[in-house]
């Protein structure tokens, strides 16, 4: 018999709970963001340089010549390919003079240092990406056969789901420092090489800033999910 601590009510499982919260969380970020980034899309730099400019210039100031930079449609579609080595920006980022632009792609273009530079964070994310995406596709699929059985084998077959999961959560968690990095780097750069004023600067943080809460919303909501899967099959042992 289940323990009432994880039901309320009409059957209700409390564990659920965890997935709403994690689900607020990331909405709560992704909205964050994109008022931010409207609000700072509509204040235009002094240099009045393009997204994409900016780009170009700091990748020439640190002396990389063999990276593109290109334009891709969507909304904050931003990123920085290392297989093709192509710093992609989007519709907003690529062609906008705003601080809030100049800030995402200078960002993208501190990633291009972090792989240029084989920064360690970045390394091991990319190491991890193919057990990773194993993990995340294999998870679901495990735990869902678990939960149909009984016995001690749906334990163990929950379990497996759940560190299955926990992979693609490591890549998440990894992911945090090496987005925080590349902000660091951008913000340092775009001051440093004239490229926007002191408080042009501060506006860009602002916005890189609320860019990072999402990444750290999505991680805390996958944490979640996995204290919950956790509990899911602790109900199964006992």
């Amino acid at each position: 018999m289940l323990s009432a601590s994880y039901y309320y009510g009409y059957g209700f499982d409390m564990t659920y709970l965890l997935v709403i919260i994690g689900a607020v969380l990331c909405l709560a970020a992704q909205g964050y963001v994109k008022s931010t980034y409207s609000r700072y899309a509509k204040v235009p730099s002094h240099a009045g340089m393009t997204g994409a400019e900016a780009a170009k210039r700091i990748l020439e100031r640190n002396g990389i010549y063999d990276v593109a930079v290109r334009h891709v449609s969507g909304q904050l579609t931003d990123h920085y390919d290392p297989r093709s080595k192509v710093v992609n920006l989007s519709d907003a980022t690529y062609g906008s003079t705003s601080v809030a632009a100049i800030g995402v792609a200078a960002h993208e273009c501190g990633h291009v240092l972090q792989h240029a530079e084989k920064d360690m964070f970045l390394a091991f994310r990319t190491a991890i990406v193919p057990v990773a995406s194993i993990g995340s596709q294999a998870a679901w699929p495990l735990i869902i056969i678990g939960l149909f059985l009984n016995g001690s084998v749906s334990y163990y077959i929950i379990m497996a789901g759940v560190i299955a999961f926990s992979l693609s959560v490591l890549f998440q968690l990894v992911t945090l420092p090496v987005e925080f990095g590349a902000s660091r780097r951008a913000l340092a750069m775009i001051e440093d090489y004239g490229i926007l004023g002191s408080e042009e600067t501060a506006q860009s943080r602002v916005v890189l800033r609320a860019a990072a809460l999402t990444y750290v919303a999505s991680a805390a909501a996958s944490v979640l999910q996995l204290l919950r899967l956790l509990m899911i099959a602790n109900r199964r042992r006992d």
